[in-house]
């Protein structure tokens, strides 16, 4: 096993994108630098093999990515080997569709910014584009997010067009926790039910280098990592 905590920053980096630049100072801050991050472009996963070393996956913002099915193995992979995951904006949306399709059964569900004429579009257009936008969210009793936050709401940044089709809302709700929604009961986080830390949100918490959520993931990851080590050590 690699000796360094490492995470798995699951997309592909591009220059420009304001978020791929935050997440690594994020987790440095979060995890007062015991933990580094490494890219993983979304063709290399495979079947997850190349995940095998990470000690958590962050699936990060910034579709198109270069391979849908890669992103949603990547993301599958996390949750059946109860690896510690975040996924933020696109991951977030990623997430939903790898629920849908690999949990529920509906495999006809995908992204209709990929898919424009998608039989089942599980992910679509808002109201109003979230593009730097800022917006309160309320956070769910007993959610990691709740108690990550200390509190029961929060103002977070966003920077997307797309989210959960409120019209395939019912199809999740029973199988999801629904950890965050905004004032318009929105659902902007959800959490996995018995995983060791599963969240993903809409909004971008690694732009505040101080997120409670982040250090929340930090946490899970560094626990993660030493019990493994425990493990193998036995």
């Amino acid at each position: 096993m690699h000796s360094a905590i490492r995470v798995g920053l699951l997309g592909e980096f591009k220059e420009g994108q304001v978020a791929h630049l935050a997440i690594p100072r994020a987790m440095e801050v979060a995890s007062e630098g015991h933990v580094e991050c490494t890219w993983v472009p979304t063709d290399s996963v495979g079947r997850g093999e190349s995940l095998a070393e990470f000690a958590g996956i962050w699936c990060v913002p910034g579709m198109p990515y270069r391979s849908e099915e890669g992103v949603l193995e990547g993301i599958r992979y996390a949750r059946i080997t109860r690896t510690p995951f975040l996924g933020t904006s696109a991951g977030f949306q990623y997430a939903l569709i790898e629920f849908a399709r690999n949990v529920l059964g509906i495999h006809q569900a995908q992204h209709q910014k990929s898919n424009p004429k998608a039989a089942v579009p599980l992910i679509s257009p808002l109201d109003a584009a979230l593009l730097g936008v800022k917006a309160r969210v309320h956070f769910r009793d007993g959610t990691v997010l709740r108690r990550a936050y200390g509190s029961a709401e929060a103002v977070e940044e966003y920077h997307c067009g797309f989210g959960l089709n409120p019209r395939h809302r019912r199809w999740l709700e029973s199988a999801l926790i629904f950890a965050a929604v905004d004032d318009d009961d929105q659902v902007r986080a959800i959490e996995l039910d018995g995983h060791p830390f599963f969240v993903a949100t809409l909004f971008e918490p690694e732009l505040d280098v101080h997120s409670p959520l982040v250090k929340a993931f930090a946490t899970a990851v560094m626990r993660r990592h030493n019990a493994l080590r425990a493990k193998m050590a036995s």
